[in-house]
Formats: structure tokens, sequence, C-alpha cells
């Protein structure tokens, strides 16, 4: 039997695309009005004393050992050592959405489509509560091949759950007929669709062109206008790492938030790849459906919500406080311009070396953005190679699947780039 709390989340959603695709597991969760529920109206309304949340104070504000601020001293105990709101900092949320806006453009005439977004402890864990709330063994994932290995482990061993594949590229191009016909697929064999689109795309790196991007959104809202509902999680990880002009420079989330009532977007990002900070384990959840109501909006949040309560409680405190004072700081764009100028770079270099360099034994598959490129490997297996690289040549490389091996030159100076990739090519042409 539900617990009348998840009973009254499911009727708020009663008629919306997020509650038509909920999992067994997204219908059953709700947030609890338990101790975290309490402690908050406890600290709006308890103004003589606050004794509900187990955090130690002293003269109202939290003990905090020296040999702990002594690393952080612009920080105060609060903003280093008190347990975060379990959606996460207030201000953080509200500039963040702030900032997502000013990156994509489109969404500022659409504040309203879209929910508040709520912080997670890093974007894995984004896409993990997603999974939880719509994926389950009825209800499969579409992501593209190749894609990243996470994917999989999340849908199919955490969630037991099927993990449906889209062919990723036909010749230069995203496979929009493949993707199209996967769509399709899933509308009639599971009565609704589930896909996870990932650009800067981990692991090609690879992000749609304009057209490209046009005809992606149009497959989705055709098929949304079939009568199918679709929910489409746009893995932003690696979002604003692009090196050439002609790619589509705002998230696909602000096409789709506002696009058909049959259409639930969800946008997974962070500032781990964006801002640099990888281990902060600090993501951000937003959801946007046409027609849904911020009542609707706060009953998807209080169901995510007790997925973190029910999970980490509540995502780190200190990356919070710091990332909300880093984003407010007018520095922060040069800064991040001149890191990514570095990134560039390195891009540019391994663009001018494989398409210099041709091999019968691989093939780089179309990249133009992010952290990483790929080879599709031919009579070879990725396993193999990756191990002779590391064995002989001291290289270290990611076997994705039998077929693609993936060289994330993010790490690689680039004055030792041509070494590698020379390696790689050796390697390849040896056996």
């Amino acid at each position: 039997m539900l617990n009348p709390l998840a009973q009254e989340l499911n009727d708020s959603l009663a008629g919306t695309v997020a509650g038509d695709l909920l999992s067994d597991l997204g219908k059953r969760i709700f947030f609890p009005k338990g101790i975290i529920a309490q402690s908050a109206e406890a600290k709006q309304r308890g103004k003589n004393a606050n004794a509900t949340i187990g955090t130690a104070l002293e003269n109202g504000k939290p003990m905090i050992l020296e040999s702990i601020k002594q690393y952080a001293p612009s920080l105060s105990a609060a903003e280093l050592v008190t347990y975060a709101p379990t959606a996460g900092n207030p201000d953080l949320r509200s500039k963040w959405k702030e900032v997502l806006i000013k990156k994509n453009p489109s969404l500022s005439h659409k504040e309203n489509s879209i929910s508040l977004p709520v912080v997670v402890p890093g974007l894995t864990a984004g896409i993990s509560y997603l999974a939880d709330l719509f994926v389950d063994s009825s209800h499969p994932l579409l992501a593209a091949d190749p894609s990243w290995d996470n994917y999989a482990l999340i849908t199919e061993s955490r969630r037991a759950a099927e993990l449906h594949s889209f062919n990723m590229f036909n010749g230069d191009r995203f496979d929009v007929e493949s993707f199209k016909k996967a769509l399709a697929d899933d509308a009639k064999n599971c009565g609704s669709v589930r896909v996870i689109l990932n650009f800067p795309q981990n692991p090609s790196g690879y992000s749609p062109r304009k057209s490209e991007a046009e005809e992606i959104v149009n497959a989705i809202i055709s098929e949304a206008e079939k009568g199918t509902k679709i929910i489409v999680w746009n893995d932003d990880a690696y979002f604003g790492l692009n090196y050439e002009d002609d790619i589509f420079p705002e998230s696909l989330f602000s096409k789709l938030c506002n696009a058909h009532e049959n259409i639930l977007a969800c946008k997974i990002d962070g500032p781990t790849k964006e801002d640099f900070v990888w281990g902060f384990r600090t993501g951000f959840l937003t959801f946007g459906s046409k027609g849904m109501t911020s009542e609707q909006y706060d009953a998807l949040v209080k169901k995510l919500m007790g997925l973190i309560r029910s999970s980490v409680s509540c995502a780190s405190t200190p990356s919070q406080s710091i990332l909300l004072r880093a984003l407010s700081d007018p520095k922060i764009e040069e800064q991040k311009k001149s890191l990514r100028k570095i990134l560039e770079a390195r891009y540019k270099k391994v663009r001018s070396f494989v398409d210099s360099h041709k091999s019968e034994k691989l093939t780089a598959l179309p990249f133009n953005s992010g952290y990483f490129m790929s080879f599709r490997l031919n009579g070879i297996n990725a396993e193999a190679l990756r191990l002779k690289l590391l064995d002989q040549w001291g290289i270290g490389t990611i076997a994705i699947d039998q077929k693609t091996l993936r060289v994330a030159f993010s790490s690689i100076d680039e004055e030792n780039i041509e070494g590698v990739y020379q390696a790689i090519y050796k390697a390849a042409d040896s056996f």
C-alpha cells in the first residue's frame, strides 16, 4: 500500500507527462515529514530554540575545529560544516537558475516554465535519481551507441532495466534516422519513451551542429504529437566546451522544456567540468514541461528530495558555499575562458593529427567539443589495444567497448599530444 504522502504527490502529478512516466519506485517515493521537514519548520518558526537537528551550536553558530577552519579562512562555520537543505542551498539554486538562463538565452522567456534547480551530489547521482524516478524493468532507457558506460551500470544493474540504443553516427553526422527509428520502436513496444542525450558526448566528444539540433528536437516533438509520452534527459556535463563555430550553442533542454505537453525535459548539469571543480560532487537537476504548474513541479521535486534524503541526505555544504561565492565573482568568466583556450588548443592539435594520419586499423569518430575523442577500431579488440598502449608505451586510454577506444585529450599537455597519438597509431598498426 502506498504511503499517503506518496499518494498525495502522485495525485498532484496526475495528468502530467511526469506523473504518467513515473517508475515503480517513482510512484512509491515521497519526502517524509520527518526530521528534515520538521527541522525546516523549526528553522523558520523556532525563534527561541531549535532542538531538532544533530548539529552542535554555540551562541547560535555551528561549532568548528580550528584545524578545519584554518584551511578555509574566508568561509564562515555555517558555510563550512552545517547540513545543507535536502534540495540544496536555496541561494545557490536561484543563482544556478539565473546562470542557466544566461547561458541559454532561449530560456529567457520560459523562466516560469521550468523548475528551480535541485542540488544533487554530482551529475552521476542526478542521472541515477532520474533512473529511480522513471526507469524500471518495464520501462527501458534509450541512449546512443557508443555511450558512457555508467548509463548501462545505472540502468541495467541498479534498476534491472534494459538499455536500448540508437546509432550515434552516420558518416560524420549525428544519425537522425536511427534516432527517429529508436524513438518509434520504444513508443510502439514500451508505450512511452525515456531517452538520454549527452552533448558534448562522452565518449565521442561530439556536439550537434545547429541543423542537427533542430532535427533532433523536431524528431522528439513529432513523436510526442503522436500521443507518445517522452522524457528527455539532457546530460550536459561538458556544456559550453565547444570548439567549432557551427555547433548549437545551447542545451537542447532550452528547446524541449516547453515544446509539448507530452515531453518532460530534464537538465542534468553542474560546475564539475564547466567550472573545473571535479571533486566538488555538486550537480543540479532541473525539470521543464509545457503546461506544468509550480505546484506540480513542487510535487516532482519532493519526490526527488525523497530519493536524496533516503540515500545521501544532502549534498556537500562547503562545495555549495564556495560555488555560490565563485558564481558571483566578476572574474570567473575570464578565468574560465583562459582554461577553455588551453583545452581548445589541445583539441586543435588532435584534430590536425587525426586529419593528417590514416590507418586501416582505426578511424576517429566525429568530434568537435568536450574532453574526449574516440577511435572506432577495425579488426582490433579495444581492450587488447588499451593493454598494449599501457604495457609497451606507458599510455593510459579507455576501452569503452570491444570496438571503441576513448582518448581524453583534456589530460594531455599540448606538447605531448603528437607523441601520444603517434604511439596509438603505431600500436594499432602493429596488430
